[in-house]
């Protein structure tokens, strides 16, 4: 059944797969999307959109993607181009990235990471040159580093919106440029328009600290989309909360919570055999905010009490390290039992999910940790595997997490909490028991196809109006 407007339409009844392909493509909408993060760009902040481009279509809408052609990203994924559906349109236009010429002043590779280096703790210490940079970050660069495509991509929207019928507009976000884009072309047409929101905006963990004028610049960005916007779509509740506190007058009703997921469809099938040392993994980026110490403190106090030998336990992280967390690394005492493995594409992260006996979740240390739910966290849940988060006891990464019975909870300052977690995850393994028993109907409600569903749902109420 695909919701053509007003009138659903049954496409089942045609046993020609021609005809039902060629009925349900007659019977789409079509929906602009503008992402920056789109294939090759690797990292969890293309999932969403990927994944909202692939299941649109089942219902009733046609995604054309407008995405950068020569993006700095902070990983490349090339397997990811396979996953674009072969009838999307997907246009790229030049950007203007100024990151080689930061790296360039602060005389660092061409090839390093940027985005891990620059979250830093409050009270970390940064040099002369990185307070430059970041001043010229923080009153150049607005409302984010990539503020210049909104200039360079205007020929190739236009000719977007002239060779096609577009019926609404979807941004994903951050970088926030790619909502001024949208709430552009809401003023110039009118369009029906959703802001998607993986992240908060301004005052969040990972925006410049600015001065009072390119501040209350960017903030007069934020509210313009917050109010502009049909629907604003936010990956987790907490982005919501942030807005409506910021902007009292906001219509509440407006902002929508589409939660991130996993698409069990990605999981490759892997052997399951019983790993020689006790596997604990860790996937994504660690930096001065995001870092190991709590946990490691915990495999620490459990090696030197003797409840379990270094030799035992093998702890792998797969991602992408700040200078500071790779020293983490280097400094431990059990460095022998830490494996590194630079950033993979997504299907071998899943495997290595799948090959784990339990999985390490940390959420950054900041105010804004008690609401943060990172996208990965769901594939965590999707793959079956006990999670050991170290998160806010009231965060709701641990409400989502009870929810779904996945696994334990232990903020960065209980480390005997955290140990004892560990110890007993270590012992119902050397025993061959079952680690946990969760809940597979509450998991199954976070499939990446719910959430494509639910985003149909906010664009048909514009087909219906």
């Amino acid at each position: 059944m695909v919701n053509s407007g007003n009138v659903p339409i049954n496409l089942s009844n045609s046993s020609n797969p021609f005809v039902y392909c060629t009925l349900l493509y007659l019977n789409m909408k079509n929906l602009l999307i503008i992402a920056y993060y789109f294939p090759p760009s690797g990292g969890p902040g293309v999932q969403r959109v990927l994944k909202h481009v692939k299941y649109l279509p089942e219902f009733g809408w046609n995604p054309i993607v407008l995405t950068v052609e020569n993006g700095n990203f902070p990983a490349r994924d090339e397997s990811l181009l396979k996953e674009i559906p072969d009838n999307c349109k997907v246009y790229r236009s030049r950007i203007f990235e100024p990151y080689d010429l930061y790296r360039m002043f602060m005389g660092k590779a061409k090839d390093s990471a940027i985005d891990v280096n620059v979250i830093r703790k409050d009270d970390q210490e940064i040099t002369i040159k990185e307070k430059v940079a970041e001043f010229i970050r923080s009153t150049f660069f607005i409302p984010d580093a990539r503020a210049y495509w909104r200039y360079s991509s205007k020929e190739v929207m236009e000719q977007i919106l002239m060779d096609h019928d577009i019926k609404a507009v979807y941004s994903s976000s951050p970088p926030y440029t790619c909502s001024i884009i949208a709430r552009n072309i809401k003023r110039k047409t009118n369009l029906p328009w959703i802001a998607g929101f993986r992240d908060p905006w301004t005052g969040f963990i990972s925006s410049p600290k600015r001065w009072f004028l390119p501040k209350a610049i960017d903030k007069a960005m934020e509210y313009s989309v917050f109010k502009e916007a049909d629907y604003v779509e936010c990956a987790w509740q907490g982005i919501i909360e942030d807005a409506l506190d910021k902007y009292p007058d906001l219509n509440r009703n407006r902002f929508i919570h589409v939660p991130n997921g996993f698409d069990s469809n990605d999981f490759p099938v892997v052997k399951q055999v019983k790993n020689e040392k006790f596997t604990i993994t860790y996937t994504g980026s660690l930096y001065g905010r995001r870092n190991p110490s709590s946990f490691f403190a915990a495999i620490e106090s459990l090696i030197s009490k003797n409840h379990l030998k270094a030799d035992d336990i093998l702890l792998r992280f797969v991602g992408r390290f700040g200078n500071e967390v790779e020293e983490m690394f280097e400094q431990a005492s059990f460095k022998s039992s830490i494996e590194t493995i630079s950033y993979v594409p997504h299907s071998k992260s899943i495997e290595y999910l799948l090959l784990s006996d339990c999985l390490l979740l940390i959420v950054d240390e900041s105010k804004e940790s008690k609401n943060i739910v990172p996208g990965k966290v769901y594939e965590y849940i999707g793959v079956r595997k006990p999670l050991l988060a170290i998160a806010p006891q009231d965060s709701d990464i641990a409400e989502l997490i009870r929810e779904t019975k996945s696994g334990y909870v232990a903020h960065q300052s209980e480390v005997i909490k955290t140990a004892d977690i560990l110890l007993g995850y270590y012992k119902k393994w050397k025993d061959n028991k079952s680690l946990i028993e969760q809940n597979d109907k509450e998991i199954n409600k976070y499939e990446r196809r719910n959430s494509a569903k639910r985003l149909s749902e906010l664009l048909n109420a514009f087909a219906k109006s």
